[in-house]
């Protein structure tokens, strides 16, 4: 067959209403530099495949030059949406090798600023995904109240986003005076925020019917991908580290799994998705309540550390529930003061594996939200 007889067989082939779209990797709806390569036939998904790797910055090659302390800020950049709970898993698994046991008042001051950190994570992404849906007022409403926690981490930490604030064996600095009341004063903001938003967000009709039914993932696909955190806990599983695997002193506090009931839609669309971030605010509200009685005021914050740590021969993988899912970190030391090799599990990127699955067949404004339901931060994406 001549070449010009085979291109006209091609074209009397070809569909001629199906076309590829680039989305991104520099647009606001891919949160982040993310570019998606989608296929449509008219307004419907038919194919979607994630192009990562835009904001690459070799994380875990640079670890391997670095001695264990100068990782941290390292951590931060990687979910910088939470990074007070992207520092905690790393630190666990160095005190772990090194056998460390670390102070009472630590444990609760840790608990506390990754609680107060997951809400404020939480806020964005429910306050994002409602500019995803066009509603632009809740988006208002939750950076009004993220701020009064920002500045209780930035006057622990001395910074606003990348805090540093983890060691090993303890904190960076300890509370300062009015920390427990300004604490519970954003507790009782948090609250009444997220009732308004219940009535101007959550339950609107006009959002309903943008968010419900729209994504579904049913719990096999979500258990087969790996997902975790919200993303896996919206399709109706009930699983979460701090309960499933209690890590620190989480087992000291009552404390319930939100997942996804079907109230609106079904499980595991995007709506239920979520409402878990919601009802997870409001959990965490409570861990920070009663962390806050038990905890001890007195005592120092950091346990007796050398200044220059060396891990001995040893490997160990520690995990924690990220406000996104699942973060972990797999050390490897070779007896020196830097890692022999270090390697982070990424929530997001785990959780973005499932977009493909969950996006065909629906339309292409559709798949703005689904996206927006998973919550991705690309600086975990791509490390």
């Amino acid at each position: 067959m001549s070449e010009k007889k085979r291109l006209d067989l091609e074209y009397s082939q070809l569909d001629s209403d199906r076309m590829r779209i680039n989305v991104g990797p520099q647009h606001p709806s891919t949160h982040g530099v993310l570019r998606l390569e989608v296929e449509v036939d008219g307004e419907i998904v038919t194919e979607v495949v994630p192009h990562l790797g835009y904001l690459h910055r070799s994380f875990e090659k640079h670890c391997e030059s670095m001695t264990y302390q100068q990782i941290i800020p390292y951590i931060d950049r990687m979910d910088y949406i939470s990074a007070m709970n992207s520092e905690w898993p790393y630190v666990m698994a160095l005190e772990k090798m090194l056998d460390i046991k670390v102070p009472e008042k630590v444990e609760y001051l840790r608990v506390i600023v990754a609680e107060l950190n997951r809400i404020a994570n939480h806020q964005i992404a429910v306050a994002t995904f409602g500019l995803d849906a066009g509603a632009f007022t809740p988006f208002l409403f939750y950076f009004r109240d993220r701020e009064f926690i920002i500045w209780i981490l930035e006057k622990l930490s001395g910074a606003r986003l990348l805090y540093n604030y983890f060691r090993v064996g303890g904190m960076a600095a300890d509370i300062y005076n009015g920390f427990r009341e300004d604490c519970l004063s954003v507790i009782e903001k948090v609250r009444k925020t997220n009732a308004e938003v219940m009535d101007l967000l959550i339950y609107n009709r006009i959002f309903i019917q943008r968010t419900a039914n729209v994504g579904i993932l049913t719990p096999d696909v979500a258990i087969n991908y790996a997902c975790s955190g919200p993303v896996l806990r919206g399709s109706g599983v009930a699983y979460d580290l701090r309960r499933n695997e209690p890590y620190s002193i989480y087992d000291r506090f009552d404390f319930d799994i939100p997942v996804g009931k079907g109230e609106v839609g079904v499980v595991g669309d995007c709506w239920n998705r979520n409402m878990v971030r919601m009802h997870e605010m409001e959990q965490s509200c409570r861990i920070i309540e009663q962390a806050l009685e038990q905890m001890p005021m007195e005592g120092d914050v950091k346990a007796n550390v050398p200044r220059r740590i060396k891990v001995p021969k040893s490997e160990v993988y520690m995990r924690a529930e990220n406000p996104k899912g699942e973060v972990g970190f797999y050390v490897v030391g070779n007896g020196t003061d830097k890692p022999e090799r270090l390697k982070a599990r990424g929530a997001s990127f785990v959780n973005l594996s499932v977009i493909p699955e969950i996006s065909k067949g629906y339309m292409f404004a559709d798949l703005i939200l689904i996206l927006g339901s998973i919550d991705i931060v690309l600086g975990e994406v791509d490390r």
